[in-house]
């Protein structure tokens, strides 16, 4: 995630909030949200969708561009375009367009999550309620705490789930002669044995890990559940940012500077430079073993506190021309053979959204065959550490101060 422009936008943000909020679009297509499928799947039939999404993963783009693209042309006649873009691209393209009265946007659907959800939805970016409309939502359960609520926010049918997962940690077993690290008082006393060797990244996943820092120091892995709570957040991110300074001349490069993107992250570990790792579909290990990246000797593991789980999700926004086409491409997403095909080891191995014993014996069948691991964890192992993502706008403050209270100092 581009930090810079995430900090940059938070001030737009609010003004826009007090500008834009009570704008409507004026072809809203409401229609759609009641109309018989039938009808919906005739009106995306040859249209053209935008869908603006992180391209930040060789398996998630082969995934859409030699599996997605394919299908929805064959099934649909639908032509599906990908421009590359996630939360401050798509909070500024939603602004600057109702800052010019743009009715028909360049954008049809969008991957989002988290703060994204909670920023679209105070400028009224997002158009629906939908997701109730795809016949393929019936084979989700909305009652799932880590699937119905996003950042503590009901998702209220404005957003259809597309994976959910659990953030982890990782390392490699042939560099470390003892346990890794799973606490923030391990962690002190590993980074001033190995010096250098661990770092926390200045992206969406860097801020992630703060979380599970953050309430550990609160006294537990629901310390941070329910709504946002200024005095809560500037207590505990101040003993975060004391934790965090106290000890980073122990991390990467000294702590005099923090990787920005979980490529250069990804990079460090595979060239031994990084001893410690995490992220989120319980830590991105397996794909990365199979395509040369990591070890084989990498290993995953939770953090004791617990770590976060969620979902993320497909939106349309308000101006989007293609409605309809979106809302086809979307139910095709959670159909069980795009959600099967993502699961797979030569698609994203990622967990599916749907629930298992809403699909067919054969189904069940290949989604348990599909869903076993070579070497990362699986979300079953990990069910005991998950921990609810807290509210939005701890997330947007984190990025916010780690800047100010730790690279800048």
């Amino acid at each position: 995630m581009n930090n810079h422009k995430l900090n940059i936008l938070i001030g737009l943000f609010f003004i826009a909030i007090i500008s834009n909020c009570n704008q409507e679009p004026k072809e809203d297509k409401e229609y759609l949200k009641t109309a018989p499928w039938e009808q919906i799947s005739k009106e995306a039939e040859g249209t053209t969708v935008n869908f603006m999404m992180w391209q930040g993963s060789t398996a998630i783009n082969n995934y859409i561009n030699n599996f997605v693209i394919p299908e929805v042309k064959e099934r649909y006649n639908i032509d599906l375009k990908i421009s590359s873009g996630q939360g401050p691209e798509i909070v500024q393209l939603v602004m600057s367009e109702r800052d010019a009265s743009i009715d028909q946007g360049q954008v049809d659907m969008v991957w989002i999550n988290g703060e994204t959800f909670f920023q679209l939805r105070q400028v009224k970016g997002l158009w629906g309620p939908f997701v109730e409309q795809l016949p393929n939502a019936k084979l989700v359960n909305f009652n799932d705490p880590y699937i119905g609520m996003d950042f503590q926010q009901p998702v209220g049918y404005m957003e259809a789930p597309w994976t959910v997962s659990q953030f982890a940690m990782l390392y490699d077993s042939t560099r470390l002669n003892t346990a890794p690290p799973a606490s923030l008082e391990e962690l002190t006393a590993y980074v001033k044995a190995n010096p250098g060797t661990f770092t926390i990244s200045n992206d969406f996943t860097g801020m992630t890990l703060l979380k599970s820092f953050m309430a550990e120091l609160g006294g537990g892995s629901k310390s941070l559940d329910g709504a946002f709570d200024e005095e809560k957040y500037n207590e505990l991110s101040s003993k975060l940012w004391e934790y965090i300074n106290t000890n980073k001349k122990y991390f990467w490069k000294n702590g005099e500077t923090f990787p920005n993107e979980q490529s250069k992250m990804n990079q460090l570990y595979a060239i031994g430079e990084l001893n410690i790792l995490y992220g989120f579909g319980e830590g991105g290990i397996e794909n990365k073993v199979n395509n040369g990246l990591y070890p084989k000797s990498t290993v995953g593991y939770p953090w004791k506190n617990g770590t976060v789980k969620n979902s993320n999700y497909l939106g349309i926004l308000h101006n989007a021309p293609q409605k309809a086409g979106a809302m086809q491409v979307i139910n095709f997403l959670l159909s069980p053979e795009a959600q099967l095909k993502k699961a797979s080891k030569d698609g994203m191995d990622s967990n599916t959204i749907l629930e298992i014993d809403r699909l067919t014996p054969e189904m069940q069948a290949k989604f348990k065959e599909a869903m076993q691991r070579d070497y990362g964890p699986t979300m079953e192992e990990l069910k005991d550490y998950a921990m609810a993502e807290p509210a939005a706008q701890y997330m947007i403050r984190l990025f916010e101060d780690f800047r100010t209270e730790v690279i800048e100092k």
